[in-house]
């Protein structure tokens, strides 16, 4: 890894360009069931979000306070024609991904923090904050959804997991910025 003459590697992680923009919002109401696209959706710190299976679920007795750490996904809107282009198809149904936050303009896998000690957080509008906490791995449904390899299309182009430390109103349109 290499240094820039004005900074730390450290504070090189910290900078992005500009915010990005909280393009979709997706609602999985029950598994293999399709995703829904809201305009807007409540955050709940520890959960998910609200009308998302993923927040119905209660935390299982002796888990980590702050919930588990696949409480929203989130994908890049600019790997959605590249996952397309890789399945051999015109294009990509984002709702169909099962991805909860579909984010364009800002580099989402550079908020992965290289650093155990210094956490990357998205801040998404006034009130959200999200913890990154690691890949979100496509599953075989993948198959069903892009084909033949459609596994493998999405391999690396699949977003990320998150768990909600802040709660609060989300909408399309957001800004995204990491903190």
């Amino acid at each position: 890894m290499s240094l820039q003459a004005d900074g730390s590697l450290r504070e090189l992680t910290r900078q992005f360009p500009r915010a990005g923009r909280l393009a979709l919002i997706a609602l999985r109401p029950a598994r293999r069931v399709r995703a829904v696209s809201v305009a807007e959706a409540m955050a709940l710190a520890g959960r998910g979000l609200q009308g998302d299976r993923g927040a119905a679920t209660l935390p299982r007795a002796g888990s980590p306070a702050e919930g588990g750490k696949r409480q929203v996904t989130l994908i890049q809107a600019e790997h959605l024609p590249v996952i397309a282009a890789l399945a051999a198809q015109a294009e990509v149904d984002a709702l169909g991904l099962r991805r909860n936050l579909v984010v364009s303009g800002l580099n989402l896998l550079a908020t992965r923090s290289l650093f155990k000690d210094q956490p990357l957080q998205l801040r998404i509008g006034a009130e959200v904050v999200l913890e990154i906490t690691g890949p979100c791995e496509p599953c075989s449904r993948m198959e069903e959804l892009l084909g033949v390899g459609g596994y493998n299309a999405m391999r690396g182009h699949g977003g990320l997991t998150a768990r909600v430390r802040v709660g609060g109103r989300l909408q399309v349109g957001d800004d995204v910025v990491c903190a």
